[in-house]
């Protein structure tokens, strides 16, 4: 599944420095506005200690990760909506993504430019969030503008749909983002067309030194802005991340968490939490030629996750056999799960939980 979470904020805030921590690109990081110019692309595997507890317990010939599309999205400004700072542009990229990680500087740093002259978590995020929503209410005017028209000739549909952009309209009016809002699922369907870049799923991420590993003032301050989102807010350095980076071996890496008092690196907090924001969860194949994970959508049924293998499986699906993650550890190996009889055989309408290590029986 080619989903993809974008990384936005103001120039200058650490954006593209988590970049390459992440992907392990040669993105630009430069200490002045707009050193990523074209959104940097990279393809993220998701940490999953699983995935690593089934190799040693199969022994394949190789062991494939779930992933996730990193999209490095050049720094916003006041007045990105109207074209500032090449804003149509930046913009345009953001509407291609399935969710936003919202970097903020949350640490202070006279030798380190601020685009606004000062550091302000709080008045940031608001330049980005406007920015975002004043797009979006341009792309609700104009269809409400259509809708209109087609109203007039009685047009039941064209009704509600006008009826639906107004009330976005007017949400959108009062400084709020689309995800916000309150409207029944259906009538989503008007929006749906306009991909709006508010409705998108936000992680925020504070930037912050050493110093501010455990949070400061402006993580504070941040926390308490977007208390009303129910958003995510994670406290990364993005310059240690850097650091880590450079180190070769994983014992180093170790050590060096150890040093300052990390248990993992953030980056692999990030991920995962960018998994969580676009909804996902994994399931587990596993034998000889290879263990692999697979993403789907939480909620998925057993012939939609085959599905994800490869279209044939959905179309031609029999059964699936499931075994829980906990119980193939716990046993060993996938012959002592069925002599114990925890090989579960699941019909069309399973729900795949997170962590199912399956295999899908199906017509050719």
């Amino acid at each position: 599944m080619a989903l993809k979470c974008g990384i936005v904020g103001l120039p200058n805030v650490g954006k593209s420095t988590l970049f390459n921590c992440l992907s392990n690109a040669e993105a630009l990081s430069a200490n002045y506005p707009f050193a990523t110019i074209e959104p940097n692309v990279g393809v993220v595997n998701v940490p999953d200690e699983r995935l690593t507890k089934l190799e040693s317990l199969v022994n394949p010939q190789k062991v494939i990760p779930t992933t996730v599309e990193i999209v490095d999205i050049a720094g916003l400004v006041e007045g990105a909506s109207k074209g500032e700072g090449l804003g149509n542009q930046f913009l345009g990229n953001i509407r291609d993504t399935d969710a936003i990680v919202h970097v903020i500087r949350c640490f202070e740093d006279g030798n380190i430019v601020h685009v606004n002259g000062s550091v302000d978590p709080v008045r940031d995020k608001e330049i980005i969030d406007i920015e975002l929503q004043l797009k979006d209410l341009e792309s609700i005017e104009k269809k409400l503008m259509k809708c209109v028209k087609m109203a007039k000739t009685n047009d039941k549909e064209m009704k509600r749909a006008v009826e639906v952009l107004t009330v976005y309209k007017k949400h959108l009016e009062a400084g709020n983002s689309a995800r916000t809002i309150e409207v029944e699922e259906a009538d989503k369907r008007f929006v749906k067309d306009l991909n709006l870049l508010t409705v998108k799923p936000i992680l925020y991420v504070c930037n912050v030194d050493e110093d501010g590993l455990h949070g400061n003032a402006h993580t504070e301050a941040l926390k308490e802005a977007v208390k009303a989102e129910n958003a995510e807010v994670l406290i990364i350095c993005a310059a240690l991340e850097a650091d880590i980076a450079q180190l070769d071996t994983y014992e180093e890496r170790l050590e060096f968490l150890e040093d300052v008092g990390l248990s993992s690196p953030g980056i692999n907090k990030l991920i995962t939490a960018c998994y969580r924001l676009l909804n996902l969860i994994t399931y587990f194949t596993a034998g000889p030629k290879e263990v692999r994970a697979w993403t789907i959508t939480n909620g998925m049924k057993a012939p939609q996750a085959a599905g994800v293998i490869h279209t044939d499986f959905e179309k031609g699906f029999i059964r699936a056999e499931v075994i829980g993650y906990d119980d193939y550890v716990e046993y060993g190996s996938e012959q002592s799960v069925k002599e114990a009889g925890k090989l579960n055989v699941e019909g069309k309408e399973y729900l795949v939980k997170d962590g199912d290590v399956m295999h899908f029986r199906f017509n050719v």
